[in-house]
């Protein structure tokens, strides 16, 4: 056991139980030593009754100086259990009569003399090896002069065996007290705070090596149940508090990301127009007179077949230019009111003739009540953008692919969600992360730019939306755009 005071059962047992035990101890000496005192008071009135019912026979067998009668008194009180030996003394100290063993304490007359002056009185004395106790008592005649002194002794080695006895007994008595006590009170102080001051600590313990989610049981005393009820407050507000930092870290993540990624787009943006703005004469002069070249040329000879090669290439290059300045543009929006259906059927007919995949089938329409739906938005940015997300979908297809749109709530706003979804192979989840990169393709070689994504991400975001990935269809690929819907379009 610890005998630090810093211990709560520690102090309960030095502040606590030691001083209840200490009184406990003084009021157990202090009743045994009272009860000595009665048993010995009690003695002596014994003998001193004794003494007083013969003192008047042998005073008047004194006064007639009858020694036979004296003798006869003595022995009466001698066949008393209580006696261990009668003495009668006269005036002068002289020993006169006796019953018992010879008494050693008045030997001397000076002494039987002050005796019978100063009247009763007991004294202790040892005799034979045994200790006894006598009472002396002064002899008067009837004009109450002293005519002698009677002593009464009684054995007292029983009465002190007695006592010892009964002092080992206490002292037994007391220790088996104490120590059952000091069970009981171990055993209360457990059972009402010990464990549940235990289980406080050993929750603090697992709280401070790291453990989440963990809460005190509010059991026990009101005071330790308040004390868990504040600890287990106390870890709520701390999980809250480390809930509401990760999220600002995650999000402040997001957000330093997200600039990042704007920094980028606006460098690329930057390079991708100026390299379009170089590019762009020299492949318009370059267009014009392989055109006027190829109309000087034969048809169906080596260098008409070469010509068409070189305008096809050049065709090629110009639509890679037209995605490097619309991925550069970032001029205000043009908003104007737009027919939703209107518009998906333009982006999907003018994806249909340009496309090299007839057979597969596209379904457009709303999944709603919001067939006539009408939005704010930049026709030219917006369709820029469904016809990449529709293209990608055509090109990926297997058989089918299927646009949707629909009104949504999100976060108390009223918004637009546009789903272009293909049956195709689906995307590699290597490639999810980069999918809106400029100038990256999973396409093969000569088969696409890279900026198909990155131009309709940039323009769903100038509108104030978003464009992600459904990572959770399967089979194939599902993109949500999401735009916002002012009042104005959304009762239109």
């Amino acid at each position: 056991m610890s005998l630090s005071f810093n211990n709560l059962r520690n102090a309960v047992l030095v502040f606590v139980l030691l001083p209840l035990l200490a009184v406990l101890v003084a009021l157990a000496m202090l009743a045994l030593r009272e009860f000595e005192q009665q048993m010995e008071l009690r003695m002596q009135e014994d003998i001193e009754l004794v003494a007083r019912s013969i003192r008047l026979p042998i005073s008047a067998a004194m006064v007639r100086r009858d020694a036979m009668d004296v003798q006869q008194a003595l022995d009466s009180a001698f066949q008393l259990e209580q006696v261990f030996g009668v003495y009668v003394y006269d005036y002068h100290g002289e020993l006169v009569a006796t019953s018992g063993p010879r008494s050693p304490s008045l030997e001397r007359r000076h002494e039987a003399r002050l005796i019978t002056a100063t009247g009763s009185q007991g004294a202790f004395e040892e005799r034979q090896g045994r200790e006894v106790f006598s009472f002396f008592l002064p002899l008067t005649d009837a004009g109450g002069r002293i005519v002698g002194l009677l002593q009464i002794t009684r054995d007292v080695t029983r009465f002190q065996a007695y006592i010892a006895q009964m002092r080992w007994q206490g002292g037994v008595a007391i220790v088996l007290l104490s120590l059952i006590f000091l069970f009981v009170v171990l055993i209360g102080y457990h059972r009402a705070v010990g464990r549940h001051v235990s289980r406080l600590a050993g929750a603090m313990q697992s709280v401070g090596t790291g453990a989440r989610g963990l809460r005190v049981p509010e059991q026990g005393p009101q005071e330790l149940r308040l004390l868990a009820t504040t600890m287990n407050e106390m870890l709520e507000r701390r999980e809250d508090s480390e809930r509401a930092l990760e999220a600002q870290r995650a999000q402040r993540a997001e957000l330093e990301e997200k600039l990042r990624q704007s920094e980028k787009l606006a460098a690329i943006g930057q390079l991708a127009a100026g390299v379009a703005h170089e590019l762009g004469t020299p492949l318009g002069v370059i267009a014009g007179r392989a055109q006027r070249a190829r109309r000087g040329v034969p048809k169906g000879s080596h260098t008409a077949t070469e010509m068409e090669s070189l305008l096809a290439e050049l065709g090629r290059v110009e639509h890679i230019v037209r995605q490097l300045l619309n991925f550069a543009r970032r001029n205000p929006l043009n908003r104007r009111a737009i027919s939703l259906p209107a518009l998906m059927a333009d982006v999907v007919s003018r994806v249909r003739m340009g496309t090299q995949r007839p057979e597969i089938e596209v379904h457009a329409a709303p999944t709603d009540a919001s067939g006539t739906l009408t939005i704010l938005a930049d026709p030219a940015r917006l369709e820029q953008a469904l016809g990449n997300l529709l293209e990608n979908a055509i090109h990926a297809a297997r058989e089918r692919v299927t646009v949707a749109w629909r009104r949504i709530t999100e976060n108390s706003r009223e918004m637009l969600e546009i789903a272009v979804a293909d049956d195709g192979p689906g995307i590699a989840d290597a490639h999810v992360d980069r999918l809106f990169e400029p100038f990256f393709t999973t396409k093969p070689t000569g088969e696409g730019t890279g900026l198909g994504l990155a131009v309709a991400h940039v323009a769903i975001e100038d509108h104030g939306g978003e464009l992600r990935l459904d990572q959770a269809w399967s089979p194939g690929t599902r993109f949500v755009v999401t735009l916002p819907l002012s009042e104005a379009a959304a009762d239109a």
